[in-house]
């Protein structure tokens, strides 16, 4: 049996070893770098939009008041209900008016029974027209008084001044109400139509001018784009809304100016005390738009990477004028001859080597649909 050669095969493994790993260093210098999305920047016009805290309102909201004082006889509508122009609304108690009333009607007829038997006694000169005259002022006054003692009877029966609906009903059958209590028995609301207000800051408001067409502020409300409204529960409301005016003057106190809204409230979803934003529309035309999936925040400043010479990524700081849903309006940083890397920023540095894999700016803009929400 021939011994074996223990030197042969241990030289025969250090070359096998060495094969190995000069395969490997071969591999590794022929991997490309990591693959990255790249995108030819473009113009493209946006529209975003700025919100603004908003009260809603009827277009009509009419306080209802007694004339006179007395007892709530009768309730006659309830909280929420429709009413029209005219319709009675509560009735007072008036058994003690009409008690005035019968008597104010008698002292009529007692005084016109005296002028009627005057009459003739001055015609025949027995007596002097004074007295006629005197019993005639007599019969105006009694029947002055009848007519106020009749129109607070009237007044015991209040109606609605206007077609709407009935809010808040505080007092009851048997409450003593009167002229001057500082609460209204009701109010009817015109909501067929509402009314947003909000206010912008002066800064805001130049903007909102510079943004509308038009050489007059009327000129500018009339032209101006439709706003939309966001309920309390971060719902979009169906109509859309109308600027219609504005004050026009700084508040020197709050330092802002008022604005007003309308919008067609034909299901009578929106009613007086309601809240929510209103949204106004910026249109940003032609404007330089950037994924925010391609940007990153460092030190308070929000960059991305530009694809340089040889493929390597440049870091750039961009200065963003306004977000509008997923993109970054940019003022400046970058412009239309630039490529950016659109994803997996997160993993690049400065100079980093890569493989760019162009995707078309359109696809890369376009909104990430929400398929789950909490």
């Amino acid at each position: 049996m021939k011994k074996i050669n223990l030197y042969s095969i241990a030289t025969l493994c250090l070359a096998f070893v060495l094969s190995s790993c000069g395969n490997k260093e071969q591999q590794a210098a022929v991997m490309p770098p990591a693959a990255f999305p790249v995108a030819q920047v473009s113009h493209k016009t946006v529209t975003g939009f700025q919100e603004y805290p908003t009260n809603i309102e009827g277009v009509v909201n009419s306080d209802v008041r007694a004339k006179t004082s007395g007892y709530i006889q009768k309730v006659l509508v309830d909280e929420g209900q429709k009413v029209r122009k005219g319709q009675v609304l509560f009735q007072l108690e008036t058994q003690s008016l009409s008690q005035d009333a019968g008597a104010a009607k008698a002292r009529i007829n007692v005084a016109q029974v005296e002028v009627d038997k005057l009459i003739p006694l001055v015609e025949k000169n027995i007596i002097s027209n004074v007295q006629l005259e005197t019993a005639k002022a007599n019969l105006a006054q009694a029947k002055a008084n009848y007519s106020g003692i009749a129109a607070t009877v009237g007044y015991a029966t209040i109606k609605s001044p206007v077609n709407g609906y009935v809010g808040a009903i505080p007092f009851r059958e048997g409450s003593l109400i009167s002229p001057s209590d500082p609460t209204p028995l009701t109010t009817v609301s015109d909501i067929s139509k509402v009314y947003a207000f909000f206010s912008l800051n002066e800064s805001q408001y130049l903007d909102f001018l510079q943004n509308a067409e038009g050489k007059t502020l009327e000129n500018k409300l009339a032209n101006y784009a439709e706003v939309n409204l966001v309920l309390a529960n971060g719902s979009t409301y169906s109509e859309k809304g109308k600027i219609e005016t504005s004050t026009g003057q700084v508040n020197q106190k709050t330092g802002t100016v008022s604005l007003r809204a309308v919008f067609n409230n034909p299901n009578q979803l929106l009613t007086n005390g309601n809240s929510g934003k209103i949204q106004i529309p910026i249109i940003y035309e032609n404007a330089i738009v950037v994924p925010q999936e391609a940007t990153y925040e460092q030190q308070g400043n929000v960059m991305l990477f530009k694809l340089g010479e040889g493929n390597k990524v440049i870091n750039t700081i961009v200065k963003v004028k306004a977000r509008v849903n997923n993109l970054y309006v940019i003022e400046s940083g970058v412009d239309a001859k630039d490529r950016i890397v659109t994803a997996g920023v997160g993993k690049l540095r400065n100079d980093t080597l890569i493989t760019p894999q162009e995707v078309p700016f359109d696809e890369v803009i376009k909104p990430i649909t929400t398929m789950f929400k909490n």
